[in-house]
């Protein structure tokens, strides 16, 4: 079996294409400035790359050109379009509607319900699925939703402190995401570490992040509540928010609520603390040059991180294994050591050596750490892959 898992941006189509038959990647590729006079495509298979420029409407179009390209003699590694059993998604949110699906009107009219929560993630899904069912609708659509590997979290940990109607009736809930992402920490730190690792805090540190306490391979706790706009602090997401500041704003900006969500949406996060960039590579350079609101921005974000962090300690009692993944978790060894620096007296011994010189899947503890503490390189596309497998199977 084929899967095609693939990330949807309004304006791009990226994928990955695997066979589920021993899970080897044949191929990736995509296509930036969709609905631009000229797009770019661009395809990998075997070391080989194909690029090129023109127009590409829609994303079913982008979705064509690929498997043209794939099927391409002499240069693809399809046979025929039809190998591709499935189309696989990393879909965000639909609410109560969770788990692995087939896309059909329930899933897209759940999706579409959510847009104004899910502002950067659902509206350019639900389009550019709708244009491939009408257009493609030889290939099946599977959402694997982020929220489903945090459904085993206690209903303790999902409620807000609201009317509890506003929890049942209309889903007022902490759901959790980067799903995809903690499920395959769960598993490969298993494969890695062994049955000891019991009690593993995933740190997804990214554009995006979040901390999740995962016990025997199941989210019991995760830092995002209802949004993606929520938990730590974003690249340019506001993160946690008192929602009683908002009068204060409305009043003194004269905007409206839109125009002010619009704002923490996309000039929040690290981006608002810093004025100079969401970027941590950016911060960190700006902030050797001397910008001290860049070194406030990465304080902050260290101290938030590390909040998250003794919020899992305290649900798992304790922790076998501290995972970084993500942009930031897997590249930024400075960053990592801001986050466990001082926290000898609670088992996290750093090697600073090791640290420095992690590449790819990488032990970073002292070998007096009670914590083992690894950097491992995230996989999500696998992981969607994997459960698109599941459902066509099941």
């Amino acid at each position: 079996m084929k899967v095609l898992v693939a990330n949807l941006g309004s304006t791009s189509f990226k994928y990955r294409l695997y066979d589920m038959t021993d899970e080897r990647q044949l191929a990736r590729g995509g296509v930036e400035r969709i609905g631009s006079p000229l797009s770019r495509c661009f395809v990998e298979v075997n070391g080989n790359r194909r690029e090129e420029q023109l127009a590409v409407p829609d994303h079913a179009v982008a979705l064509q050109w690929s498997l043209d390209r794939l099927t391409e003699p002499g240069f693809g590694c399809l046979k025929d379009a039809r190998e591709v059993a499935a189309v696989g998604f990393k879909a965000v949110h639909a609410g109560l509607l969770t788990g692995v699906r087939l896309v059909d009107d329930n899933v897209l009219a759940a999706m579409e319900e959510l847009n104004e929560v899910a502002p950067a993630h659902n509206p350019p899904y639900v389009r550019a699925m709708r244009i491939l069912r009408e257009k493609l609708p030889q290939i099946p659509l599977v959402a694997a939703f982020e929220t489903d590997f945090h459904q085993t979290v206690p209903e303790h940990h999902r409620l807000y402190g609201v009317p509890y109607e506003w929890a049942t009736q209309w889903g007022v809930r902490r759901y959790g995401f980067h799903g995809a992402s903690h499920r395959y920490i769960a598993q490969r730190t298993l494969e890695i570490v062994g049955p000891k690792a019991r009690r593993i805090i995933s740190c997804h540190l990214g554009g995006s992040s979040s901390l999740c306490a995962i016990r025997d391979g199941k989210s019991v706790f995760t830092s995002m509540g209802m949004s993606p706009q929520s938990g730590l602090p974003q690249n340019n997401r506001v993160g946690d928010f008192d929602v009683y500041a908002l009068p204060v704003v409305l009043k003194r900006s004269g905007k409206t609520l839109e125009e002010i969500l619009q704002i923490m949406a996309t000039q929040g996060g690290l981006l608002g603390v810093s004025g100079v960039s969401g970027d941590i590579r950016d911060l960190v350079a700006a902030a050797q040059a001397g910008n001290q609101r860049a070194k406030l921005a990465l304080d902050f974000f260290a101290a938030e991180v590390r909040r998250y962090l003794g919020a899992c300690l305290v649900e798992l009692g304790g922790a076998d294994v501290l995972v970084f993944t993500g942009g930031i978790g897997e590249n930024q060894p400075a960053f990592r050591e801001m986050v466990v620096s001082g926290l000898e007296e609670l088992g996290f011994v750093l090697d600073r050596q090791a640290n420095q010189q992690a590449k790819g899947e990488a032990p970073i503890h002292a070998p007096e750490s009670r914590v083992h503490i690894w950097v491992i390189p995230t996989n999500e596309e696998l992981i969607v892959a994997r459960l698109t497998k599941k459902l066509l199977e099941g």
